[in-house]
């Protein structure tokens, strides 16, 4: 058996990928959120390229480059003679970090949210368990650096949050299972955007440390039933806060 890869490290930024920083307060940014928000509907056709650049006061260059970008992340699509067109939000790669920022941004329905926990609820718990029997002690050692970091920052502040996103992604690489490991990205995403917005207007409703020390104590046990319970049971949590901090607009 081929020895094990140390775990990754991911950037100690608030996590969004390098393309969230670098699209940050574009055109691509600036029509993504009206999309989402729905202020430009599904279908709706943007104006032949010469006059909507001209109504936006941009180049065309700059009208393309964002064009290109939402259509790379399935909100558009170019037809010939038929223009750019808004594609259904079926089409839309919802699970693409950028589009996950921006939903937040635009806020994000309660639909959205529960399907988005869904997906982790899917994802995590089953991943908690296979990391229980697989997980090496340095991976047990660097959730548990993760988590002395939650604590003593808070997840309150940019480093309480990076380590957080740690935490989680040393556990997915401990499942040992590169189809789940490929999802850390968004799993990530949707960890780092709905903290944030549970305490946008107020404090964390409640200190989510404990269910994240159960988890790690599962895990270090070797336990899969008792990881799995743990993380669901996290997860559970996370999203009755989230649901509660709806009620702040």
């Amino acid at each position: 058996m081929p020895p094990r890869q140390p775990a990754r490290t991911i950037p100690t930024e608030l996590i969004q990928s390098r393309s969230s920083r670098r699209l940050r307060g574009t055109l691509a940014q600036h029509l993504a959120v009206q999309i989402l928000k729905g202020d430009i509907a599904e279908g709706h056709v943007f104006p032949v390229e010469v006059e909507f650049a001209a109504q936006m006061g941009i180049s065309r260059s700059s009208l393309r480059e964002a064009f290109r970008i939402l259509t790379a992340k399935g909100l558009v699509e170019a037809r010939p003679r038929a223009g750019t067109r808004v594609c259904p939000r079926n089409q839309w790669n919802l699970l693409d970090p950028d589009l996950l920022a921006w939903q937040f941004e635009a806020r994000p329905s309660r639909k959205f949210l529960e399907d988005l926990f869904e997906l982790r609820m899917m994802i995590e718990p089953g991943a908690a368990a296979l990391a229980a029997t697989r997980r090496t002690s340095a991976q047990l050692k660097a959730m548990q650096t993760q988590l002395d970091a939650m604590q003593r920052h808070t997840l309150a502040t940019e480093e309480g949050r990076a380590a957080d996103q740690q935490f989680h992604l040393v556990m997915l690489e401990a499942a040992e299972n590169q189809a789940i490991l490929s999802l850390s990205s968004t799993i990530m995403s949707a960890v780092a955007w709905t903290t944030l917005f549970k305490q946008r207007k107020r404090k964390l409703p409640r200190d989510p440390i404990p269910d994240h020390l159960a988890v790690l104590l599962a895990i270090r046990d070797g336990d899969p039933d008792k990881a799995h319970h743990a993380m669901s049971e996290l997860v559970r949590l996370a999203l009755r806060d989230t649901e509660f901090s709806l009620g702040d607009d």
